[in-house]
């Protein structure tokens, strides 16, 4: 009998640009509404996150994309996680841990003393996953959507790499 596959991480490519899109409008349409902010980072992934410094990833599984998230360089020291997503089918199988150990490598990698992510109290699965890799919560209310721009936003969370 075979072990089932290990989801395999890769950074940005061209030829995965759609996957993005696709694997956070379904969470995004399904709980909340497509906004601006949305719009403007899926229509150029590469030039949102990776040209200034940040990176987006997606998980394998089977030889299909199912998972993806993207790290936006704040600061030479902080990163904001943005767009975790993993495909409904796909959940339970390791992708979300595969994308975080991901994103907190990279962002130790470039020396970063922060991860921080702003998301919704309404996905309890994701925050539970953001908490088991250690993020806390910072700050909770509609004042986090307003200063990050994102409507639905009402929880900020903060992983420490280094003090």
């Amino acid at each position: 009998m075979s072990q089932p596959a290990e989801p395999e991480v890769v950074a940005y490519r061209e030829s995965l640009r759609e996957h993005f899109a696709r694997l956070n409008l379904q969470w995004i349409e399904e709980y909340f509404r497509v906004e601006e902010a949305d719009r403007l980072v899926f229509a150029d992934p590469h030039g949102a996150f990776v040209a200034s410094g940040g990176e987006v990833f997606f998980a394998l599984h089977g030889g299909q994309v199912l998972g993806t998230c993207a790290l936006r360089k704040e600061s030479e020291d902080a990163y904001e996680l943005c767009k975790m997503a993993v495909a409904p089918e796909a959940r339970g199988l390791g992708l979300g841990d595969a994308l975080m150990h991901a994103v907190v490598r990279f962002a130790r990698e470039k020396g970063a003393r922060r991860v921080y992510l702003v998301s919704n109290t309404k996905l309890g699965p994701a925050l539970g996953l953001y908490r088991k890799h250690g993020f806390e919560t910072t700050r909770l209310g509609a004042e986090v959507g307003q200063q990050a721009g994102y409507e639905r936003a009402d929880i900020e969370m903060v992983l420490t790499l280094r003090p």
